[in-house]
C-alpha cells in the first residue's frame, strides 16, 4: 500500500476505480488482476472486496464510473430543452460534437474510458448493459431527435439512427486513431488547436449531412 496520508473511504473507492478502469482498458477484464489493481490504486486488496465485492462487483461499478464522466459531458445538453426550430437544433447538434471532441481528445481520463468501452464492445457483459441503458441509447435517441428537427426526418427511422452513428463514429475515430492522426498531420500531439480543426473538420460533415437530408424532404 502507498504511504503518505491516509485517504478518506470515498477518495480510496474512487482511486480503485480508476486504476481498474486503466487496468481493464490496457490488459481486458480476464488479464487484470485485482492485486494489480489495488497496486495501482495505492490501498489493498482487502479494500476491493470491501467496497466492491470481488472483482465482477468492480466491472460493474467501472460502468456506472463511465456512466457518470461520460454524463457529466452531457450535462449542459441534456438540461436543454428540445426546440421546435432547425437551426436550433442544428445548434444543439454541433455543441454535442464540440463536448465529445474536446473530451475524448483532450481530457486524460479520455483514454481510459474508450479503452474500457472498446474491450467491453469485443467481449460484452454486463458492464455494456449498464453503460448502454443509462448513456449509450439515451444519448443516441436525443440525438436522433435533434436530427429530426434539423431535418424534419423521422428520429425513429434506420436512415437517421445511422446518420447518427456515423457521426458519433467519426469523432471516435480521432480518439482510437490518435497516433495515425497525429503522424499523418505532422502534429506533436492534439492540443486545444488541433481539437478545434477535428471538431470543424466533423462539422462540415455533419452540416453537409443535414443539408442533404433537408433538401431530400423538401
Amino acid at each position: 500500500m502507498a504511504r503518505g496520508r491516509p485517504r478518506g473511504a470515498e477518495a480510496t473507492r474512487r482511486a480503485i476505480l480508476e486504476a481498474a478502469v486503466r487496468g481493464f482498458a490496457e490488459k481486458g477484464f480476464a488479464a487484470t488482476s485485482t492485486r494489480e489493481i489495488a497496486a495501482l490504486a495505492g490501498t489493498n486488496v482487502a479494500s476491493i472486496a470491501y467496497h466492491f465485492g470481488g472483482k465482477e462487483g468492480l466491472r460493474t461499478a467501472c460502468a456506472g464510473h463511465i456512466v457518470a464522466v461520460m454524463g457529466a459531458v452531457l450535462e449542459q445538453a441534456e438540461a436543454e430543452d428540445l426546440p421546435a426550430d432547425p437551426d436550433a437544433a442544428r445548434h444543439m447538434l454541433t455543441g454535442l460534437v464540440r463536448r465529445f471532441v474536446a473530451f475524448l481528445l483532450l481530457e486524460p481520463q479520455a483514454r481510459p474510458v474508450a479503452g474500457f468501452l472498446l474491450r467491453e464492445m469485443a467481449e460484452p457483459s454486463a458492464a455494456l448493459d449498464l453503460i448502454y441503458e443509462r448513456l449509450f441509447q439515451h444519448v443516441h435517441r436525443r440525438a436522433c431527435t435533434l436530427w429530426g428537427v434539423a431535418t424534419g426526418g423521422d428520429p425513429r427511422s434506420p436512415a437517421v439512427r445511422l446518420a447518427v452513428f456515423a457521426t458519433i463514429g467519426q469523432i471516435a475515430y480521432f480518439n482510437f486513431a490518435r497516433p495515425v492522426v497525429e503522424r499523418r498531420m505532422a502534429w506533436p500531439g492534439i492540443g486545444p488547436a488541433e481539437a478545434e480543426a477535428i471538431a470543424e473538420a466533423v462539422i462540415r460533415n455533419l452540416e453537409a449531412r443535414l443539408d442533404a437530408d433537408w433538401k431530400d424532404r423538401r
